[in-house]
């Protein structure tokens, strides 16, 4: 029998953390493209001119398309998580709630890149972001773990390579940053590995 302690502690379904997570993932995925701008041509207006100006965006765009990229592949794997996670608590929802904080600001992180890639203290922003949502993410599997949240049919080989793939952003945003001091913005093109990661972790 369900007692009034546990209605307390479990007062949040798992569908409704869910439901937040969508919500605030098509928010922050639309508000991506925000950051792209459009071309401010204060000279004569040519053909040509505006085509320079297009090719100036290419910085903002690539920011743009990566952010959504790992902004996507986070989105994936929640779902994969929560399809094992059965249960809430409080301190779940307090991880979770702080994981989209982080997840919320991408869209600012990405528009300080996008214009000031040249920077290394701009890639700092934007790599301590993705490296503070990674390793929330990572945390909030491992804290339903420890507290028998998860589907009680889930193997501990299964739990143990979910918890590695969880470990893959935080690892690359580390390895991002370090590149990021001898090649700027380039480095962020690190985080395409992630695919690869996951395979030979798999």
């Amino acid at each position: 029998m369900r007692n009034h302690s546990d209605s307390i502690n479990n007062w949040v379904t798992t569908s409704r953390i869910e439901t937040l997570v969508d919500g605030i993932f098509a928010i922050a995925m639309t508000l991506l493209v925000l950051s792209i701008g459009v071309p401010d041509i204060s000279s004569a207006l040519t053909e040509g001119a505006f085509i320079h100006q297009l090719w100036l965006l290419w910085p903002k765009l690539l920011s743009y398309a990566l952010s959504f990229w790992i902004l996507a592949g986070f989105w994936r794997v929640n779902h994969q998580q929560f399809s094992f996670i059965k249960r809430s608590d409080t301190n779940l929802i307090t991880i979770t709630v702080f994981w989209l904080l982080f997840i919320a600001m991408v869209p600012f992180s990405t528009e300080i890149i996008g214009t000031f890639g040249q920077y290394f203290s701009a890639s700092v922003i934007f790599q301590l972001n993705l490296f503070f949502a990674g390793v929330l993410y990572c945390v909030n599997w491992i804290y339903a773990v420890r507290k028998g949240l998860v589907d009680e049919n889930l193997d501990e080989s299964s739990k143990n390579q979910i918890t590695r793939i969880s470990m893959i952003l935080p690892v690359l945003s580390i390895m991002a940053l370090l590149l990021s001091y001898y090649f700027f913005a380039w480095a962020n093109l690190v985080y395409l590995a992630s695919p690869l990661a996951k395979k030979l972790i798999q």
